[in-house]
């Protein structure tokens, strides 16, 4: 099991570069996983990597990119069963 950092995100954060932002800054931090939009709007981010990575992430998905709107993030660190060796934008 690898301790991830498991975020949704809302607002405005589909069709403004938010998930190629997302990747930016992941890759910037040193943290693997992947990021997605989901159906009802949200984009759901998986990070692995060092803590600090992860905190600071979560701290920059709150932010947001220059063109988003993030009204929420709802994150948590999980025990994930796959441990991912780069970032993805799915």
């Amino acid at each position: 099991m690898t301790p991830s950092l498991h975020a949704t995100v809302s607002g405005k954060v589909q069709g403004v570069y938010f998930r190629a932002w997302v990747f930016d800054q992941a890759k910037s931090l040193g943290l693997n996983g992947w990021v997605r939009n989901l159906e009802d709007g949200k984009v759901e981010v998986l990070a692995q990597g060092d803590p600090r990575g992860l905190d600071a992430l979560k701290e920059r998905l709150a932010e947001g990119s220059p063109l988003s709107r993030v009204e929420r993030v709802e994150a948590k660190v999980i025990e994930y069963e796959k441990a991912f060796s780069s970032f993805d934008i799915r």
